[in-house]
């Protein structure tokens, strides 16, 4: 990404705080416009195209099993249920009869930080989640990646 002049995303390590898998991203913000972090979820998600939305929800919801909320909802983002919103932070939930997962979005001066925790309610969670996790270690980088350019 260096050659576009947008900050690269990079993964870095988040305590798990009890959940059974966690993983982060990471985006300098210096020189980006000072966004919430609901604003970057926005972004990420919301601001792409129809077919890449519908495509995450079809993943959510058909092989993951997430349970998602309704699309007008203002207790919802993009379906998943928000615990929490400030200025420098956001948690999304989402659930399912096997996972519970969790999206930690924090923003300093200095960066962004994309936290994400896995919770196993059972067996067939490990495996959904081995299942999925490549895709998220693609997506969360090409999503923030892309928000950048947008909002840049």
């Amino acid at each position: 990404m260096a050659h576009t002049g947008t900050p690269a995303v990079r993964r870095v390590r988040v305590a798990p705080a009890g959940a059974h898998f966690a993983s982060a991203f990471e985006l300098p913000t210096a020189g980006l416009p000072r966004l919430a972090p609901e604003k970057w979820v926005r972004a990420s998600f919301e601001d792409v195209p129809v077919v890449l939305r519908e495509l995450f929800r079809t993943g959510w919801a058909g092989v993951l099993g997430l349970r998602l909320g309704p699309r007008g909802s203002r207790r919802h983002l993009v379906g998943w249920r928000v615990l929490e919103t400030g200025p420098v932070r956001i948690v999304l939930e989402a659930r399912a009869p096997s996972l519970t997962v969790r999206n930690v979005v924090t923003v300093d001066d200095a960066r962004l930080l994309w936290a994400t925790y896995v919770f196993h309610e059972r067996r067939t969670g490990r495996a959904l989640w081995s299942l999925a996790s490549p895709v998220h270690h693609l997506a969360v980088p090409l999503l923030l990646g892309r928000a950048v350019r947008r909002t840049a």
